[in-house]
């Protein structure tokens, strides 16, 4: 009993991080829009893994049987972590589904984290509370099955954190800790990285204004996120520069015109598990009382310049996304390129529930001295609770074997938008054979295969055009007896898949899949920056002994 009392507030932060993802635990998957493609992402992901590749870029077993570059453009830390948790002996769905409840966990205590810096310990937790609890997560988690958007959701106050630790104090373990953080962030999720860059670069320069020491923060903060944007480089450099390969542009364009949001769905939508547009994208009631009621923040904080700028922030960035994911905001998407590759303009309530979430915290601990924080606090989280309680469940569960997910998968796990700007969106059934002959005749014997690597043995009896039934993406390259075939992938009747020609001879020939000059300097440019770090870390432990 004694330990009840005393670890209480503990308990009840541990409580409130479990609660979200107890749904979790009953055997099968949850079903969802995207839960069951991210499984069979992963399943590609960690069979690269296996295989030697440590930055898995090409799926072969999805899009029937012909492979995809998706791995390429999609967040890798889920994949990473997943695979992780199948290596220690969890099956690729409950890997997954690990993966999905650490977003949420996570959240609730990172949120905590950060806002208790500068806030009293129960306006702290019902900040934190509200970023976990507001509808959009388990919009995400049981309808969406965005595994990536709820992964990167933690990242965001934790970076906050060691940035806001690190105007405290000049330490570099925060240097570190915030440029890790910042990498996670953006390799859990390229549009909600992109979303909260710019309210990170805002917070930055609000605590280099508000600094005794501008010079060592400046060169510390710039230093933290050149670091956190190299570290992910191996990501995000190939992902944006070769994204004028695939069909993304062309896909996304125009997507965001049938997504706008009205206003009174920001208010209230009933809840459902149906597709984009069905489902609920309201804020919350208690995140729409902290908003309407944060100007009190400013008249009761002011004399606090740290909390009043940073309301003020808040505030701005709240109503520029709710802005933003309005029709009468079409005037900015149509002109902004970027913002369509984000397709859906509700994407947006990733920043309004987390800014709506700090401004709940400042709200109750501006008027510290006009209410009973504590009570106010925890009346306020039974009322969220309970309201929770009908969101925190998928629809239902399915029982798929292992097999389903590890062998050839019959989509591309995404709209088409990663697929070769050379191909057809969708392949539509499973090639014969993986190496083909179209004109000639020749006898092929497969020797090896892997995701990246196919050999084969070949007896041309006379000149010959063969199809490999992979699709062609930048990387892949083919040799005859270790010499280079000039690779074809615009044919008309088989469009996008590699085809070569052979002249009367034996050979072994591969197709492998390499990187490109782009992903090997970004692939340096990662390690440098990592190697950099663990030398700066031991430079300061050797220091410190000294």
């Amino acid at each position: 009993m004694n330990f009840l009392v005393k670890h209480h507030f503990k308990i009840l932060l541990i409580f409130l991080s479990l609660f979200p993802i107890l749904a979790l635990l009953p055997s099968g998957f949850p079903i969802t829009h995207d839960g069951q493609d991210h499984v069979a992402r992963i399943a590609n992901f960690y069979l690269n893994l296996e295989q030697g590749s440590l930055i898995p870029r090409w799926a072969s077993n999805l899009n029937w049987g012909y492979g995809h570059p998706i791995l390429m453009f999609l967040y890798p830390l889920p994949s990473y972590i997943a695979s992780l948790f199948h290596f220690l002996g969890f099956s690729f769905v409950n890997s997954t589904k690990i993966v999905m409840g650490l977003g949420m966990f996570l959240s609730l205590p990172f949120m905590y984290l950060w806002l208790r810096e500068f806030t009293s310990k129960y306006a702290a937790l019902f900040g934190a509370v509200l970023f976990t609890y507001a509808p959009y997560r388990f919009v995400d988690l049981y309808v969406r099955g965005d595994v990536g958007e709820n992964l990167a959701f933690p990242f965001i106050p934790l970076t906050l954190f060691f940035i806001y630790r690190l105007y405290k104090n000049q330490d570099l373990k925060y240097f570190i800790l915030g440029s890790f953080s910042l990498s996670f962030l953006i390799l859990s999720h390229n549009a909600i990285s992109l979303i909260l860059m710019p309210f990170i670069l805002l917070y930055s320069l609000l605590l280099i204004y508000l600094s005794k020491y501008k010079k060592t923060l400046i060169i510390n903060l710039v230093f933290l996120i050149i670091l956190g944007l190299a570290l992910s480089a191996f990501f995000w450099i190939p992902a944006l520069l070769e994204g004028k390969y695939t069909l993304r542009d062309i896909v996304t364009a125009g997507t965001y015109i049938n997504r706008f949001v009205n206003f009174e769905q920001l208010i209230y939508g009933p809840w459902s598990y149906g597709i984009t547009g069905q489902f609920t994208l309201q804020f919350g009631p208690l995140s729409w009382i902290s908003l309407l009621l944060s100007p009190l923040v400013l008249i009761f904080g002011k004399k606090d310049k740290y909390k009043f700028y940073l309301a003020l922030i808040l505030i701005a960035f709240s109503i520029f996304s709710i802005f933003i994911m309005l029709p009468v905001s079409n005037f900015i998407w149509s002109k902004i390129i970027i913002l369509q590759n984000f397709q859906f303009p509700w994407r947006f309530l990733a920043m309004v529930l987390f800014t709506t979430s700090v401004l709940g915290a400042l709200l109750l601990d501006s008027l510290n001295k006009k209410i009973n924080v504590k009570l106010v606090s925890i009346s306020a989280i039974i009322i969220i609770l309970l309201i929770s309680i009908n969101y925190a469940k998928p629809k239902a569960y399915q029982e798929k074997s292992e097999s389903f997910y590890t062998g050839i998968y019959e989509s591309t796990t995404d709209t088409g938008e990663s697929a070769p700007i050379w191909s057809v969106r969708f392949m539509e059934h499973r090639p014969s054979a993986h190496l083909e002959i179209i004109d000639g005749y020749a006898e092929i014997e497969e020797i090896e295969r892997s995701s990246t690597y196919h050999k084969y043995q070949i007896k041309v009896d006379a000149k010959t055009l063969f199809r490999e039934n992979t699709l062609y993406f930048p990387g892949w390259k083919i040799t005859a007896n270790n010499l280079p075939v000039e690779v074809y992938f615009q044919n008309k009747d088989y469009q996008g898949i590699m085809t070569f020609f052979l002249n009367k001879g034996s050979y072994e020939t591969v197709a492998r899949f390499e990187e490109t000059k782009l992903r090997m300097i970004s692939n340096i440019i990662s390690l440098l920056s990592l190697i950099s770090i663990f030398s700066l870390f031991i430079y300061s432990k050797v220091r410190k002994i000294k």
